[in-house]
């Protein structure tokens, strides 16, 4: 008892007794959020369901523009898909067309603000019935109209598809976000000592709380979505109203390689590219013309060495130095005389039944990496990373146009690219690899990034192939620092030879043998 008689009053802190403000946490804890429009204005406000909606509008628009797959469509017989190009973080920019080949064209006139920017796809382009409709002056412009139409509709099917695909992305991270916010909860109701919410008070409290925040989630981001396929529309629609032609639209580019020369016939294929198809460093063809001399062609050439094993005559138009851009497609100065594209020629020939492609290396300029890798032992450097990177995306470019020249060859021969081969494997360590003296020599790094980068080419040489349908011949030569598996000799020759890196006389066979088993399998199937 105390000095005045009463019964003592437990103290605040006793076991039991939660003081004052341990009461008012409870008190905080249960007050539910308020219904109505108050309640979700006032959840606008709360930190979890602004990090939410910031998500949806700078994450979750992007990702779903990128995985929404094109939808694909057929337009006076040619094969197109209709969709949208990468989001970027740029306020407005292009739409954009693809065409086979991977080249990308921007569509200037065609500036689109917001996220969302049209990309076309199309080819190969496909000579049909269909097709002729098109350009006929009599249905051309029934056929165009339609052909529009379809497009719009397409991109219309694509927008819808990405919609759902983006409400379920709302829904998705709203139920995260919904979830880690219940763990939370949970988590400063474990450090209350009294007045625990009950189950069901934390089942509903989470419920209108996630109800809340998929709301707002699904508002605001369906809000801007609707607004970025209204500005994607008006920017379509604004910029085509200045395109009169294909080039306004694309802009200008080379025209195909005119025919050279007489019309000839007499040969079963032809054979068109670079040194290694011409067999630079071998015996001189017999009764060689200034031509033949001029781009190296030897008697034992690829298009030699397939003629003797189809039993035909086989046109050899390939010539050293040729790339692309300087001998393919147009024409060539080499040893002195300006050489037509051989393209241009070979539209002029007859009766072919393939023709076989080897190009790349000079595209790439493959004997600058090659001496630079030689020179300094290590050549992993991000800048001639980025010189490759360059040269392999105008290769690139270069090739499409190529392809599309070779698919309109009169006689629509069948069209076999070769791949490139390999020089070295990784562990290779003789002469031919740790080169001259005076130089560091070529390491398994620098071999690695080699057989990387010739991996590289011979993605975009199969790529291509398989776009047009047409075949792909990969020779297997045995590289340099290795024993040829029959013991015929080396396939490819070796720094002390004259043209070293290109194939010997058992090389060109053996790459000869590779193109000969596609224009059989090509003609038994």
């Amino acid at each position: 008892m105390s000095e005045n008689g009463a019964e003592p009053t437990p103290a605040a802190d006793s076991i039991g007794e939660p003081d004052a403000a341990t009461e008012r946490v409870p008190q905080i804890e249960r007050k539910l959020p308020r219904r109505g429009l108050r309640g979700v204005l006032r959840e606008a406000r709360t930190l979890p369901t602004v990090l939410l909606m910031v998500f949806c509008l700078f994450a979750g628009i992007p990702a779903t523009i990128a995985l929404t797959p094109p939808q694909q469509l057929t337009v006076a017989g040619q094969d197109l898909s209709v969709g949208a190009r990468q989001p970027s973080f740029s306020l407005s920019g292009p739409a954009e067309v693809v065409q086979i080949g991977n080249t990308r064209l921007d569509v200037a006139p065609l500036d689109i603000y917001g996220p969302l920017r049209p990309q076309l796809t199309l080819g190969p382009i496909r000579r049909n019935v269909e097709a002729a409709a098109a350009v006929d002056p009599a249905t051309g412009s029934t056929v165009r109209a339609a052909a529009l139409s379809t497009v719009g509709d397409g991109f219309l099917r694509w927008y819808g598809r990405a919609t759902i695909g983006l409400l379920v992305v709302i829904l998705t991270a709203t139920a995260v976000a919904a979830y880690v916010r219940i763990l939370a909860t949970l988590r400063r109701q474990s450090r209350v000592l009294a007045g625990h919410l009950s189950t069901s008070e934390l089942w509903h409290r989470g419920a209108r709380e996630g109800l809340r925040m998929a709301v707002l989630a699904v508002a605001v981001t369906m809000l801007a979505w609707a607004g970025a396929g209204t500005l994607a529309y008006a920017g379509t629609v604004q910029g085509l109203r200045g395109v009169r032609s294909l080039v306004d639209l694309v802009g200008t580019h080379h025209l195909a390689p005119p025919p050279v020369g007489p019309t000839t016939t007499g040969y079963a294929g032809a054979v068109i590219g670079d040194s290694r198809a011409a067999r630079l460093g071998g015996a001189p063809v017999p009764n060689a013309t200034a031509d033949d001399t001029a781009c190296g062609r030897s008697a034992d050439s690829l298009a030699d060495e397939i003629g003797q094993m189809q039993g035909s005559r086989v046109l050899n138009l390939a010539c050293s130095g040729a790339s692309i851009s300087n001998g393919l497609l147009r024409p060539q100065v080499q040893g002195g005389r300006a050489l037509p594209s051989q393209v241009g020629r070979l539209q002029q020939v007859r009766g072919l039944k393939y023709v076989v492609v080897v190009t790349g290396p000079n595209d790439l300029y493959w004997g600058e990496f090659l001496q630079y890798c030689y020179a300094f032992g290590n050549c992993q450097d991000n800048l001639t990373q980025g010189e490759f990177d360059y040269r392999l995306a105008a290769f690139d470019r270069d090739y499409g146009d190529l392809l599309q020249q070779l698919n309109n060859l009169p006689d629509r021969p069948q069209i076999i690219v070769v791949t490139s081969y390999n020089v070295f494997n990784s562990d290779a360590d003789c002469s031919d690899a740790k080169g001259p003296a005076g130089v560091k020599g070529l390491n398994p790094a620098s071999i690695t990034l080699l057989s990387s980068r010739n991996k590289a080419l011979n993605d975009v040489l199969t790529s291509g192939a398989q776009k047009y349908r047409f075949s792909i011949a990969s020779p297997r030569l045995s590289p340099l620092c290795t024993q040829s598996s029959d013991s015929l000799g080396a396939d490819i020759q070796g720094l002390d030879d004259a043209h070293p890196f290109h194939p010997t006389g058992i090389g060109s066979v053996r790459m000869a043998s590779s193109v000969t088993q596609v224009i059989r399998t090509e003609a038994n199937g």
